[in-house]
């Protein structure tokens, strides 16, 4: 059996992102030595045997949270990488948008992919996405880099959006990723656990 140990932490403050939830520790009987941490549902969840100590624990779960996060990192686009390839996108597949982004940051959404505020020129990429298949970070980008000309998904909108290659596969992985997400996502009694905290 496994029970949520993640509020042990909490109130501690002991690791960035445990009070917003995303950090969960589970306590796992069928876990005799080994930890396991893997992200889920844009949670990072560390799982640890149930006989574990808490001194033990609060020195394993930054260990194995700053792991997790290290291997993102190795493979997660630099902010200022993101804004050239967007400046390669339209370079490629609509010359005829000359506006460049001003800024292009990673955000921690939930609801959306990415966003684009027009009147700064701010483009906002979920961080869900790193990690993920270039086509579908590229499908992204370029997604809003378009809304830096065409506030909506009218068709002048629709029209550049479809120049892009290989739409279809990256909405049906977006959309395919969104799907496990739900899925996955956190048990009712676990939500309640986590608002309390």
């Amino acid at each position: 059996m496994e029970t949520p140990a993640f509020e042990e932490l909490g109130s501690e403050n002991t690791l960035p992102g445990i009070n917003e939830g995303e950090i969960i520790v589970i306590r796992s009987t069928r876990r005799k030595k080994n930890i396991s941490a893997y992200r889920q549902g844009g949670r990072i969840v560390v799982s640890i045997p149930a006989r574990m100590s808490k001194a033990d624990e609060r020195a394993m779960v930054p260990e194995m949270v700053a792991k997790i996060r290290a291997q993102e990192a190795a493979i997660t686009m630099s902010e200022e990488a993101l804004a050239s390839r967007i400046d390669e996108l339209l370079t490629q597949l609509a010359p005829e948008i000359s506006l460049r982004p001003a800024s292009v940051v990673w955000r921690g959404m939930r609801e959306r992919w990415g966003s684009c505020t027009g009147v700064d020129r701010s483009i906002r990429i979920s961080d869900r996405l790193k990690g993920a298949p270039d086509y579908a970070l590229d499908y992204v980008l370029f997604h809003e880099a378009i809304h830096l000309e065409y506030f909506d998904h009218g068709a002048e909108f629709k029209e550049l959006l479809a120049r892009f290659p290989k739409a279809e596969i990256a909405s049906a992985y977006l959309d395919g990723y969104e799907a496990a997400e739900t899925a996955l996502a956190a048990p009712e009694a676990l939500k309640k656990l986590l608002a309390k905290g």
